[in-house]
Order: structure tokens, then C-alpha cells, then sequence
């Protein structure tokens, strides 16, 4: 009779036990008044987004969870751009559609339209049933919602939202906006300890708008978040991007900026973003970010000459870059994609994935 050895066991078992999570981090997803015209449809006289999405379906639907930034509230009519955002209901409903899992609701816009745009907001995601926080109606909504928890298999990773602030508006009692203010940030990872999980990713509204390399005071509450227990740091409000560092050696990783997913702002390096892959694995030592890798995207936009929907495309897609019939537009693409390799020649550990050399 054969022996098999104790040990084969051991290994077999560990690697049968072996759990992975893929996550799909998306930037800003706004709403200007440009967008919410070009998203109307005259003869059916609905707004409709879907056309945003469509190139990047695929991508988004393959993550195990997919999680964007909403920079708007959903207040519902009068709907508005900036500098008080309100977009029609069908924007989260094409983020839905497209596969997107999450939306964090805490950035420097959650106050636009008040409690009432708070609260409707709220209720706009739950109907669709997209799950979110970063916003409450009262404080025993965000004690119940403010952890939110992603289960796949036996993986637990707790996902906390917080912005530096809201444009001097305050979220009326009894909602509010979860704020970085590091004695609440230290009170809520201490309450997500009582959930077992095996890590925690925060998103993090922050930094100075347009500027392509974070400040010191992100590095700083970068440090004080990976120092008290938090895995995965994701970053937005800059509009452009900024650097990624992954901490192989400590399995920790900040985003800076993802930059924009879709919005209508012309000014450099904010006509487009990046999407962030990361999977992350969990085994006999505990949780590993085992890949993580980023996709350039860019907004086609409308022009008076053609009338078009704004569509996020893929800088890696040669396919989806045929879709820019404008060549002015395809030369502002060839741009944004040259600044944008250069700011991310910076980064640590993290490569851009499947990148297309892109003609001069």
C-alpha cells in the first residue's frame, strides 16, 4: 500500500482553500449640464447613458466588483451641471447596466441640492439596488450601512468612503457625509474589526484639483490609513491623474487619483482617466494583492457639427480609438494618452495593461 505523505495533504488543502477576488476601480463619474443635454433623447423625451458605457462593458461586467466614484446627487428635477450637480436617475441606472457593483457617495459634491438630494439619492440606488455609502439619512442608517462589506466564497473585504469636504455646504440634520476626520476614521475601522474580515479598502475624496502629483497632505493621511490597518487606498477629486504605489513588501496600495471616468471639463489632462484591476488573494498567510494593473480611458465628446453621446473609450482598443471620427479629437486623445504615461512612469509596481502604441 502506498503513503502518501502528511505534508501533500497540507499543501492539497491549502491550495484547494485558496480565495480571489478581482476589483475594478472606476474615477470620477460626473455630470455636467452638457452631458445631461447630449443624454436626451427628443423623440422618447427620457435621458438615456448607456452609450457612455458601452465600450467598456466587458471590462467592467468581468471584475467581481466593480466600484466608481458618483460625483452627483440624484435630486431629481430641475436637473443641473455644475457648480450644484443633479442627474437624472438614468445615469446610475446605465452605471447598472454596465456592470458597475458600487457607488461611493461621500465626495466635495454630496451636498449640492441639500438633505432633500442626500436622501433622494439614497433611494435612487437602493430602488436599483446598487449598493453604496459614504452618505446617510440619519445616524442609525450609517451605522447600519457605513461598512460596506464584499463576499465572495469566504473573502470578506470591508469598504469604507470618506471626502475632505463639501464646498462649505453642510448635510442638514439628521443626514450626513462621512468627512476625513481621522478620530471617526479610527472609531470606524475599530467597529469593522467585530466583522471578521480579511481586509479594508477606503476611497478617499482628496487632494488639490488638477494637479498631476499628490500633495503632501494625501501622502500624510495615505500613511495615517495604511498605519491603522486599511489595505487598499483609492483616490479621487483631482480630476487628473495621479501616481499609483503598490507596497509589495507590505501588500498596501494608494491610488492618488484615478482621474475622470466621464465629464465635460476641457481643461489639460482631465478629458480622460485610468480604470485600476486589482485582485487580491487570500490564503494560509492572509490576504495578498497578488496583480494590479491600470486602463487608460478617454471622452469622446459631442461637437455642434455632430451630434453624438459622450462615450468613455479604451486608449488600449485600436477598435474602440476608430470610433473618434474627429481628428482634432483623435489628436486631443493622442495627448491626453502621452501625459497621461508620462505621469504614471512614476508609479510603483503598477503597469498599464495591454497599452496600444498610439500613432503620431
Amino acid at each position: 500500500m502506498r503513503v502518501i505523505p502528511f505534508f501533500f495533504f497540507l499543501i492539497s488543502f491549502i491550495a484547494f482553500n485558496q480565495s480571489s477576488m478581482s476589483l475594478l476601480f472606476i474615477g470620477d463619474i460626473m455630470g455636467h449640464g452638457s452631458q445631461i443635454k447630449a443624454a436626451f433623447d427628443d423623440q422618447k423625451r427620457s435621458h438615456n447613458y448607456d452609450a457612455v458605457f458601452t465600450h467598456l462593458n466587458k471590462t467592467i461586467s468581468k471584475a467581481d466588483f466593480a466600484i466608481a466614484n458618483l460625483e452627483v446627487t440624484l435630486a431629481g428635477p430641475p436637473y443641473s451641471g455644475y457648480p450644484q450637480f443633479s442627474s437624472p436617475d438614468a445615469l446610475a441606472e446605465a452605471c447598472k447596466t454596465s456592470g458597475i457593483d458600487v457607488l461611493v457617495t461621500s465626495n466635495n459634491h454630496s451636498c449640492d441640492r441639500g438633505g432633500k438630494g442626500i436622501k433622494r439619492t439614497i433611494e435612487v440606488l437602493d430602488r436599483l439596488q446598487i449598493p453604496h455609502n459614504g452618505t446617510y439619512y440619519n445616524p442609525i442608517d450609517r451605522k447600519l450601512r457605513n461598512l460596506l462589506i464584499l463576499r465572495k466564497e469566504d473573502l470578506r473585504i470591508g469598504l469604507l468612503n470618506y471626502t475632505y469636504g463639501t464646498n462649505g455646504l453642510k448635510a442638514p440634520n439628521p443626514t450626513s457625509v462621512n468627512y476625513i476626520d481621522t478620530n471617526q476614521i479610527l472609531l470606524d475601522i475599530e467597529q469593522s474589526r467585530k466583522e471578521t474580515l480579511d481586509g479594508l479598502i477606503a476611497v478617499v475624496h482628496w487632494g488639490k484639483e488638477y494637479q498631476t502629483s499628490p500633495s503632501q497632505y494625501q501622502k500624510s493621511v495615505a500613511k495615517f490609513l495604511f498605519r491603522n490597518g486599511i489595505n487598499i487606498i483609492i483616490g479621487s477629486h483631482p480630476h487628473v491623474l495621479q501616481k499609483v504605489e503598490w507596497h509589495q513588501e507590505s501588500d498596501q496600495l494608494v491610488a492618488y487619483s484615478l482621474g475622470n471616468f466621464v465629464s465635460n471639463q476641457a481643461s489639460i489632462n482631465t478629458d480622460g482617466g485610468m480604470m485600476l484591476e486589482i485582485e487580491i488573494e487570500k490564503n494560509s498567510d492572509g490576504l495578498k494583492i497578488k496583480n494590479a494593473g491600470y486602463h487608460l480611458i478617454w471622452v469622446n465628446k459631442p461637437t455642434r457639427l455632430n451630434k453624438q453621446l459622450f462615450e468613455v473609450l479604451p486608449c488600449s482598443s485600436y477598435p474602440a480609438i476608430k470610433q473618434i471620427k474627429n481628428p482634432a479629437h483623435l489628436e486631443k486623445m493622442k495627448v491626453f494618452v502621452k501625459n497621461a504615461r508620462k505621469i504614471m512612469s512614476s508609479n510603483r509596481n503598477v503597469l498599464e495593461i495591454n497599452p496600444a502604441r498610439i500613432k503620431k
